[in-house]
Parts: C-alpha cells; structure tokens; sequence
C-alpha cells in the first residue's frame, strides 16, 4: 500500500503541477489548494494584469480546492490572503501520514501545520528562502526571526526539503539539524522543454521572421516581470553599451516599469529591442528556442526557474550573485557568469564575452545542459521516498 501523504499549498502553480504528477507514481497524493485566485483570472500584482495558465495544472493527481473566505482578491505573501476554516475538518477526516506544507506565510498554513501535530501526523515543510538574502537583513529582524523560526515555528516541522545550497544554508543558519533536511531540488519540466528545444530547432529562422527579429543577430533574452526587484533597466543599461555588436534584446514580461522602460529605449535609441508584454506558457518555448544568451538580472530571486528553462535549451546564464539558484546552476565562466546586483559594466562585459566568442558560448550552453539533467522531480520523489524507506538518499551534484 502506498504511502499517504497530503500536501498543503497556497493555490495551483504550473511549475509544482508536474511535481504532484510524479510524487502521485510512488505515494497516494492528495494537494490541498487553499485558493483559486491562479485559475479565476484574478489579477497578479506583479504583472498588473489578469493571468490564466494555458497549461494543464491538475493532469495525473488528486487534488481538493478548500473554501478561502478572505476578503483579498490575490495573493501577495500577506497573513490574511487566505483564510480557510474548512483546515480542520479536512484534517481530522485525512488518512495521510506525512503532511507537507509550502511554506509560513499565511495564516492557515499555520493552522495546518498546528492541527496536524495535535492530530499526531508527521509535519514536511517545503520553501524557497535563500541564506543569501536572509543574511543582508537588519539585526533587530534576524534576532526576532531567530527565536520565531528556531525556537517555535521550526520545533513543529519533523523534515524540510530543501532546493538548493542558498536553501540549505537558510535552514542551517536557523539551528536545523542535517538529518532533517531532505534534498528536493527545485526544478521545470525537463521531458518538456528538452521536448520543445528538439521541435523547434530547426525553425529558429522561420520563428524570428514570425517575431520579425533580425535574423543575423544573437539574442540576447530576459524572461520575468518588469519590476523593480527584477531589475530589467539594468539590462537595458547593459545592452545600451553594446552599441555597434550584432545583437538583439527580447524582454519577454509585463509590469509596472514597462513605461520608464519604454522611455529609455526611445530616449536612448535602443535599436533591436523588443517588450514581448505577458507570454503564455504555450509559448514561451518559442523565446528560448531563438536565444543565444540568457539573463536574470534580479535584485532579490529565492530561486529563478526561468534559469531551469533556458539552461534546458542550452543557453549561457548570466546571473546576479542575489539570484537563489546562482551558486547551484551557474558555473562562473564555464556555463555563464555571476555578476554584483546593479554593477552594469560587469554585466555589459560579461555579455561582450559571450557575443564575441563564439567558442565560448557554444561551449557554455553544452555545459548548461549537463547541469540542469540533474534537477528532475524525480530525484525529489526519489529522496522523499528514501527518507520515509530510510535508505541512503541521493545528494545534489
């Protein structure tokens, strides 16, 4: 009989779609979604604008929607955007052995992780909090942070399962013992997008003519939302200074900055630069699949999953040393290159380097494809299941 186990998340994402799918294959899988904002089109924050999936979301596991009877429209990480009475019922009624959470932010994560104690289940936890950026923070907060987390929240969870160095070391740095720690590193669709970057292929030409890109020009591309904390300007800075190379830049996001970003375009003018606004995950394939080069120019990025898709695709990375997934995926100066958040001569160079040698480029993407085959779902199930079996589970590459 298989193991039960019910996992607890705050509403549909596509990325942990396709993890539910493979935990289903070796544990009974119930998700618990504790809203439907993702799947009503409700607006997202950061893009400014409503957002529906165009990607299955609930394909091969069983999943259960509990009545949120918050008076917030979306979510944004604050306590009250979800509020879920219908926790307990579920939970005393719930055969599961383990129940996994992701995350604290709200409130009835809380109350799921104090109920399934009380009712004597196993607690697993699940987040994304980089060491990197909790170390930057002021004093009074990690002092606070530190009687919360170690003293009280942390005292309740029996396993977390960690992404990823940055991951890791957040746990560390708040008293976790190892032997607690269960490796399930974050990771996209590798069948898929390996799937997408052998069809599209050989119609690199024909897709550039139909996103009328210059055809003799390397692209360079960035993928996430026009917001402060993702920095696209400084991409933009950076590619001002490229002046004279063959080169395009595809922005593919939408948000709040893309009028200043606009702005400087047409102030600066920027030539070979396009905005794509929001794209669909149908589609996004299309983008990666005409890249030369790939950017992540974040202020603050618990880990960067875009990363997973480009490196998939075999780009080269550039990345800003605040990106949670750096130190894990991006080997400085064999698959891409890690810059200072915000220093734009570093970035303009390191993308020099690339467009210039073609070597080096090639051979970057290659590495970047051998890297990511080891960030699979499967390695975290693998792992999941060799804790619950107590045999000696696999370890990151």
């Amino acid at each position: 009989m298989k193991i039960q186990i019910s996992y607890f998340i705050s509403h549909p994402i596509q990325y942990f779609s396709p993890l539910f799918k493979a935990m289903s294959s070796e544990f009974d899988l119930t998700v618990y979604y504790l809203s439907d904002t993702s799947i009503k089109g409700n607006v997202d924050i950061g893009f400014g604008h409503s957002v529906e999936w165009d990607i299955p979301l609930f394909e091969g596991y069983k999943y259960k929607f509990l009545r949120n009877i918050s008076w917030r429209k979306s979510l944004s990480n604050r306590f009250f955007d979800i509020i879920n009475p219908g926790i307990f019922r579920t939970l005393i009624s719930d055969r599961s052995n383990v129940v996994i959470v992701n995350g604290w932010s709200y409130c009835s994560i809380l109350c799921v992780i104090f109920t399934a104690k009380i009712l004597g289940k196993k607690v697993w936890m699940r987040a994304e909090n980089p060491y990197n950026q909790e170390a930057k923070k002021p004093t009074v907060i990690k002092i606070l942070k530190k009687i919360i987390f170690r003293y009280i929240l942390f005292k309740l969870i029996d396993r977390f399962l960690f992404i990823g160095t940055n991951n890791k070391q957040f746990y560390l740095h708040y008293g976790i013992d190892p032997k607690r720690l269960i490796y399930a590193p974050y990771c996209v669709n590798n069948v898929f997008f390996s799937g997408q970057r052998e069809l599209l292929k050989d119609q690199r030409s024909q897709i550039k003519k139909e996103f009328q890109f210059n055809e003799e020009n390397l692209t360079i591309l960035y993928v996430g939302k026009y917001i402060s904390i993702k920095r696209p300007i400084d991409l933009l800075l950076a590619y001002a200074k490229l002046e004279g190379l063959p080169v395009s830049l595809c922005m593919v996001g939408e948000g709040e900055l893309r009028n200043d970003m606009q702005a400087f375009i047409e102030k600066h003018q920027l030539k070979n630069v396009e905005l794509t606004g929001f794209v669909n995950q149908s589609e996004i394939s299309k983008y990666y699949s005409i890249a030369d080069i790939f950017v992540l120019s974040s202020e603050s990025e618990t880990w960067g999953l875009v990363v997973n898709e480009a490196m998939l695709f075999g780009l080269p990375i550039i990345v800003t040393e605040t990106t949670g997934c750096a130190v894990d995926l991006v080997k400085h100066g064999l698959n891409g290159f890690i810059y200072k958040k915000g220093d734009i001569v570093q970035l303009s160079e390191y993308l020099n380097k690339l467009i210039t040698d073609k070597g080096l480029r090639l051979r970057a993407g290659l590495e970047s494809r051998r890297i990511i085959e080891g960030y699979t779902y499967d390695v975290a199930v693998e792992n999941m299941k060799v804790e619950l079996d107590k045999r000696p589970p696999r370890q990151p590459t």
